[in-house]
């Protein structure tokens, strides 16, 4: 019953969360100067002249695509009906794709690049910072300290371009630039699949190199302070060999906060890591993003951001309902 009542809590803090959100947005997105219409219509006849009539009725057809006819409340109450349906009106820079098409489109390869590298960096620091942790007094597990405590305050930017210098230019043995080769056919082939893991080493590389020194020194506080908790020394008084203290007892308790920033991590996903997409071209949501504020692309930005919260907000909740059932020091109550 307790957990029942900590399930609908959460359940509406999460709709709560969502609401706020999405309200901001869109308070954000109507204060800027960009009319999409007006840009769509400035963009169409910009190629040539055209009649008053036309541009009367191309205006009114596009303010009932974007839903920006009436006052501010009549856009408010159009906004949110399309949020609901996931309907986010046509692209202005790729006039008249659908929104949600060009984020199914980039979704896949934003998903597939951060998804491994999050979970490499996650495996790899949590893993050598219980070690450390556990073996303080070890030399290469202090130098690997080291090192990741170097790396860790480089933005990853600098790292992926020392990347696409060296290995594009001083050692050119890997692509830098797309998502795939130009030349392989789209398809679930072997030819296809090297070519995107082949053109997605530099960028998972940079993120990982920068990323894994939070979650090593994270996990390697933790276990330094469980290390001397009463029951890793009764277990140590009683005969519990080490390899177990360290897994069963250690570790695995630490574990448990690093698995929120794990789903945390994973949840903001959506939002791409938008200067390494940019800087290695990759055809993920940043670069997406990033194109559609450059071009004024109103209805692209409100989808991408309302799509992130969501996504964010999902991933909080989802770690919030299992951590009780995960952590028996969590009390629901």
């Amino acid at each position: 019953m307790a957990y029942r009542r900590y399930l609908v809590k959460r359940v509406l803090q999460f709709l709560l969360v969502i609401f706020i959100g999405v309200n901001i947005t869109f308070l954000i997105i109507h204060m800027t100067p960009i009319d999409p219409v007006e840009q769509t219509i400035a963009a169409a006849t910009s190629f040539g002249a055209t009649s008053p009539e036309a541009i009367e009725m191309m205006r009114a057809s596009l303010r009932e695509l974007y839903g920006t006819e009436g006052t501010l409340l009549d856009k408010y109450v159009s906004y949110w009906s399309r949020v609901l349906v996931g309907d986010f009106g046509p692209s202005l820079s790729a006039f008249p794709t659908p929104v949600m098409d060009l984020i199914a489109r980039a979704l896949p390869w934003t998903i597939g690049l951060l998804t491994i590298s999050t979970i490499i960096m996650w495996v790899a620091g949590n893993f050598m910072g219980g070690l450390a942790g556990y073996y303080r007094n070890n030399p290469l597990l202090k130098a690997t300290g080291v090192i990741a405590m170097a790396l860790h305050p480089i933005p990853y930017y600098v790292i992926a371009f020392l990347l696409l210098i060296l290995f594009g230019f001083v050692w050119p043995i890997l692509p830098i630039s797309g998502g795939a080769g130009m030349n392989v056919q789209p398809g679930f082939t072997p030819s296809f699949i090297v070519s995107v893991i082949v053109h997605s080493i530099l960028p998972a590389l940079s993120l990982i190199l920068v990323g894994i020194g939070s979650w090593f020194m994270g996990m390697r506080a933790l276990t330094s302070n469980i290390v001397n908790e009463d029951y890793v020394i009764y277990a140590e008084v009683g005969g519990v060999k080490p390899r177990k203290r360290l897994f069963s007892y250690v570790m695995r308790n630490a574990l448990a906060p690093q698995v929120t920033g794990l789903a945390m991590s994973l949840g903001a996903i959506f939002n791409g890591a938008i200067i390494t997409e940019e800087v290695f071209g990759y055809p993920g949501i940043g670069s997406l993003l990033v194109d559609a504020v450059h071009a004024g692309d109103y209805s692209l930005v409100l989808g991408i951001t309302t799509l992130s919260i969501v996504a964010v907000a999902f991933a909080v909740l989802i770690v919030d309902l299992i951590y009780p059932l995960i952590d028996p020091r969590v009390q629901v109550s």
